[in-house]
């Protein structure tokens, strides 16, 4: 009998080995900023067979690197299997996914929306187009996430964020981001322009699918509820999740599975 419960195991073990997501991890190239920039690509176990499989881009928090959505969230290469996607995860180091328009340095907007997706798209098989193409974040990465789709409709069909700092002018002085914007006292103009929640005038009627999720305890919350209500009043269409918790790995590891299961039904319908 234990040999039988053995030879179960052992067959389901290497059934998962030999058919689970496997994990790249690259250097990809951005000419705007004459760098190399790591990120961790999630391939799903259809990979191979796929003539093309849809993108998630997910881009990591403040403080955060490329590798730390593999590190952190159990579970993760599971859910590119179940819904058949991959999943790229770049390095935005601190930058809020700007190009800053202090520091020439820092062109991370076009870096993830322009230069990341080229070298995806040329290295791997990709649905290209909007159709094929979502982004999500965490905190500074759900601001990013937002702020790259808002601004490039035609690279990014769906959106969300967790968490996200979707109103950035409360916190003047919070996360190095005067160093990508200037002062907010010196430089008010570049706060209101880089803030997702003054970009709805932005949104084209029916391009974009969108999901806000935040924590009811998490200090972002009050400026993704305002957000939410402008969606609302602006009749602009979104999914939007409050629930109980905080700005923590634990309220994240719950919520990328309802962005991915959103990115995987906006997929489907494409």
């Amino acid at each position: 009998m234990n040999r039988r419960f053995f030879l179960i195991g052992l067959i389901i073990f290497l059934q998962h080995a030999l058919f689970a997501a496997s994990v790249d991890t690259v250097e990809t190239n951005s000419p705007s900023m004459k760098k190399t920039i790591k990120a961790v690509v999630i391939l799903p176990n259809q990979y191979k067979q796929a003539a093309a499989l849809p993108v998630v881009y997910l881009l990591h928090g403040y403080g955060g690197n490329y590798g730390v959505g593999i590190k952190k969230v159990d579970g993760i290469k599971n859910l590119a299997d179940q819904y058949n996607m991959m999943i790229v995860c770049p390095d935005g180091v601190n930058s809020w996914y700007w190009d800053s328009p202090v520091d020439p340095q820092y062109r991370y907007e076009t870096y993830v929306a322009s230069e990341l997706i080229k070298w995806i798209d040329e290295h791997y098989k990709t649905v290209r187009g909007p159709q094929g193409r979502a982004i999500t974040g965490l905190s500074m990465g759900g601001h990013g996430a937002l702020y790259l789709a808002f601004k490039h409709q035609d690279v990014f069909g769906a959106a969300g964020s967790m968490s996200g700092g979707v109103d950035i002018r409360p916190f003047p002085n919070n996360w190095k981001m005067a160093e990508r914007l200037g002062s907010y006292a010196e430089f008010p103009e570049n706060w209101e322009t880089h803030s997702v929640i003054n970009m709805l005038h932005l949104l084209k009627p029916g391009s974009l699918n969108i999901l806000i999720d935040c924590g009811t305890s998490d200090f972002f919350y009050s400026v993704n509820k305002a957000l939410h209500e402008q969606l609302l009043y602006r009749n602009i269409a979104h999914d939007y999740i409050a629930r109980p918790g905080g700005h923590s790995w634990e309220y994240w590891e719950n919520a990328i599975q309802y962005q991915l299961l959103f990115m995987h039904r906006f997929f489907d319908k494409k």
